[in-house]
């Protein structure tokens, strides 16, 4: 941080600041120890992340949200193949942020980032771009606490995807926060973090769409 967090001016200016420093220790050391065990506990079959000292596990997806980011993997999968830009991972990859981990239903890995991990890699650094599906058990996080997070720890592009309204919002990171670059239902939208991929937002809800939009991009990379 280049100033003073207003939020800490208070606790900075009070004669109970040691003590304050001796509880955020305490419990940032707490925290540290429940996220090993949650590590130890949690199996691959499980949905789950780590969020300010808890273990929170979700639920199974409705059909209708795994399509939106099952659609969007797909096309995105392809570009960053057969482009050589990097590699995307879908629900199961376990990012590692200084406080939180996280399985975001999409995350891409620049090639730089993607060049330094081995086959045996089960916890990941911040990628270049974030996609979450929203649903209503993780609207208020991913909205929250996520957005947040993902900024305070650089991750450039952050997108948004309501499959029940079908729209995508687009967040690319602005002076260490996010800036809203659109919120779009129609038209084309380009992501910044992945060059030159750009489709049609109608082709994470609709399946036709999706398959011309999977052609066109093909054509593109050739």
């Amino acid at each position: 941080m280049s100033r003073l967090d207003p939020i800490l001016e208070p606790i900075m200016a009070s004669p109970k600041l040691e003590q304050y420093i001796e509880l955020l220790q305490h419990t940032f050391s707490k925290e540290r120890e429940a996220r090993l065990q949650f590590y130890n506990d949690i199996s691959e079959d499980d949905k789950a992340e780590f969020i300010n000292g808890e273990a929170v596990f979700h639920s199974p997806v409705k059909m209708r949200d795994s399509y939106a980011s099952g659609y969007l993997y797909r096309l995105l999968a392809d570009w960053t193949d057969y482009k050589d830009l990097g590699v995307v991972f879908y629900e199961k990859a376990m990012i590692e942020l200084t406080r939180n981990s996280y399985e975001p239903d999409i995350v891409f890995f620049d090639s730089v980032k993607a060049a330094s991990f081995d086959s045996d890699q089960m916890l990941y650094p911040p990628p270049n771009f974030v996609v979450e599906v929203l649903s209503p058990s993780t609207e208020k996080i991913d909205r929250g606490i996520k957005l947040e997070d993902y900024a305070a720890h650089g991750i450039e592009e952050y997108w948004i995807i309501d499959p029940d309204q079908e729209f995508i919002e687009q967040y690319v990171l602005l002076d260490d926060v996010y800036d809203l670059r659109h919120k779009l239902t129609d038209g084309n939208i380009a992501a910044v973090a992945v060059s030159g991929f750009t489709f049609p937002v109608r082709a994470v809800f609709d399946k036709e769409i999706f398959k011309k939009a999977k052609q066109t991009l093909l054509s593109q990379s050739e």
